[in-house]
């Protein structure tokens, strides 16, 4: 359209500018839309999380770029032949005339700045080899993100629970929550409990991180309980229970060496600055109650080892021992102690077992024995539960990160201490859920970036038919990646999944400033005979214009991203960061950098061509 527009504005008719506006421009669509879909390439080949991820995004991105084509090389032209008027019968309202009298201005000074910058070559080069060198040694500053006493009763867990959920409801961002003990699929047992909290609208209290820090300082007063907290993720790729959000798994056959191992590793964890609510889901500090029968003292008194294990049954087992029923329904019968004789070991001496009883006479009856006259009653150690993962013993050891802290530091230092301790042979590590993603995401970043451009290139090349002009076109992409980086720092925010895609489509978006600077430079040396420096600088001039209109396209459109503060805005947020910072930076140095790079390849192959015309003569 604006090419169109430009035509229109030079005195052509609407229907003769579509035509001359369509045709000069077509090319550049189609080199546009043809290295936008060679970006998305190697995104459908990703394994792992990663690939999962983009392959939705790559194809959707992938159809729509080509309809948007379709519709450019078609429709639009038609649309405007038909709807844009004359120049001689447009009216300018005093704000519209204002404006275009400060873009010609604006237009001006650029030209006056690029001859500036043309004439000094060596420094603008030299400005982008620092771009290069700063934008790597960004990327590897940048931040990179993807217990008491084990044993209780059921109702001791219920009654502190319940206290705990009290002491969290009290807080003004907790709309209500849901509470729930007793083993299941997310309890392993009876000691652990599970509470959903639902927290008010966003725009009724903080963000859920901040909410987290301040109900871990409530809860922490609460005796007896501890409380681990992690936010409900809208992506999320565990496929473990843990008690806090990110994973680290041990595993050995040794039982013994594993709970030893995941002991002094979590000890060394708990003191680490990058992480907060290190916990472990191993569970051996449990008490077990042996009944040791006195079969000496129990044979003197006719007690069976039958009838022990048919009181302690009774008592603690849940006999049925009858059923109800009614015209409706039926009840079943419970045979089990009160409450009141099932608060720990000692309630097994009230219990009394059947005994036979031989007098002088030979004559023998039946009498109550307490139990503790044929048995004593021994607490051991035991395991509360034992996890497996690929058949052998495991524990799993979870944590939070510290405010501020990156996920790449933290996985960088447990690694560290994880080195330091020299842990057994027979005991194996490694990260799971997103931890691991992200350690697995670190190569698959790099290979995709790297991807991408190699991709970008080869379709490039065949598309101008040349190695050169598509080096000028990607050296738009260090400055996108800079700004990219440098937003991502001075938002406080990690690179992560979000981020790179958002890099991804700056490299898509970024490279149209060469594209349409080159494609108008090329055609101004072929049609009307220019010197390269001349081309270029009447190329940038004209396409001043477009590259603004749609860089700032671009820019408003990711606007909404990088300020929102809805509900989820926290995986949106780095995706606008990226776009805005990359757009930016990468608008204020390809305008002038890309013209120098032009003119340098052109001088280089001006001499590659007189080097070889003196050769063959």
């Amino acid at each position: 359209i604006e090419n169109i527009a430009r035509f229109v504005e030079e005195g052509e008719s609407p229907m003769q500018a579509a035509f001359k506006g369509a045709k000069q421009i077509g090319f550049t669509i189609i080199s546009l839309t043809v290295s936008l879909i060679a970006v998305l390439i190697p995104l459908l080949f990703m394994g792992d999380v990663v690939g999962r991820l983009f392959h939705e995004f790559a194809i959707t991105l992938a159809v729509s770029i080509l309809i948007s084509a379709f519709v450019s090389l078609t429709l639009t032209p038609m649309m405007s032949a038909r709807l844009l008027k004359p120049e001689r019968e447009r009216k300018h309202s005093r704000l519209g005339a204002w404006f275009g009298a400060a873009f010609e201005r604006t237009i001006q000074q650029y030209g006056r700045m690029l001859d500036w910058v043309l004439d000094r070559p060596r420094a603008t080069l030299l400005v982008f080899a620092l771009t290069v060198v700063l934008t790597g040694l960004l990327y590897v500053a940048v931040p990179k993100g993807f217990e008491a006493t084990q044993t209780t009763s059921y109702d001791a867990m219920s009654e502190r629970q319940q206290a705990l959920a009290d002491a969290i409801l009290k807080d003004p961002a907790v709309d209500h929550l849901t509470s729930f003990i007793g083993v299941d699929g997310a309890n392993p047992t009876l000691n652990t409990g599970r509470m959903q909290i639902v927290l008010k609208p966003f725009g009724q209290r903080e963000s859920a991180s901040d909410v987290i820090r301040r109900l871990a300082d409530s809860t922490a007063r609460v005796p007896g309980i501890s409380a681990y907290m992690q936010p409900v993720q809208d992506l999320t790729i565990e496929d473990r229970v843990s008690k806090t959000q990110y994973q680290f798994l041990l595993s050995s056959p040794d039982t013994a060496e594993l709970a030893s191992s995941t002991a002094k590793l979590l000890e060394r964890l708990k003191a680490l600055p990058q992480l907060v609510d290190v916990a472990t889901d191993l569970q051996d500090q449990g008490l077990q109650a042996y009944v040791q029968i006195d079969r000496e003292a129990a044979g003197r008194l006719g007690v069976t080892v039958s009838a022990i294990d048919t009181a302690l049954y009774n008592a603690f087992g849940q006999r049925l021992i009858s059923t109800i029923y009614t015209q409706a329904s039926q009840y079943r019968v419970v045979l089990e102690a009160a409450p009141r004789f099932k608060t720990g070991p000692r309630a097994l001496e009230g219990l009394y077992v059947p005994g036979t009883i031989v007098n002088a006479a030979g004559t023998s009856s039946t009498t109550q024995v307490p139990l503790s006259s044929v048995a004593r009653i021994v607490e051991r150690p035991a395991a509360l539960a034992l996890n497996h993962v690929a058949q052998f013993p495991a524990a799993t050891i979870s944590f939070n990160l510290a405010p501020g802290a990156s996920l790449g530091a933290a996985v960088d230092a447990i690694k560290a201490e994880e080195a330091q301790l020299d842990l057994p042979a027979s005991i194996e590590t490694s990260f799971q859920g997103a931890a691991e993603a992200f350690r697995a995401s670190l190569t698959n970043t790099l290979l995709l970036i790297l991807a991408a451009v190699v991709t970008m290139y080869i379709v490039l090349g065949v598309l101008y038919e040349s190695y050169i002009h598509p080096v000028t076109i990607l050296s738009t992409l260090p400055s996108a990646g800079l700004g990219a980086l440098l937003a991502l720092l001075a938002a406080r925010l990690d690179l992560g999944i979000v981020g790179i895609i958002g890099i991804v489509l700056l490299i898509g978006i970024v490279k149209k400033n060469a594209i349409m600077m080159i494609d108008f430079a090329l055609d101004a040396e072929r049609e009307q005979g220019l010197e390269p420096r001349a081309a270029i600088h009447q190329a940038s001039l004209l396409r001043f214009r477009p590259i603004l209109m749609t860089t700032m396209a671009a820019l408003l459109g990711a606007l909404p991203l990088m300020l929102g503060t809805g509900v989820g805005h926290e995986l949106r947020h780095p995706l606008g960061v990226t776009m805005v910072g990359g757009l930016i930076v990468s608008q204020l140095l390809t305008l002038f950098t890309t013209p120098v790079i032009y003119l340098g390849f052109a001088r280089l192959a001006q001499r590659w061509r007189r080097r070889g015309e003196e050769a063959a003569a």
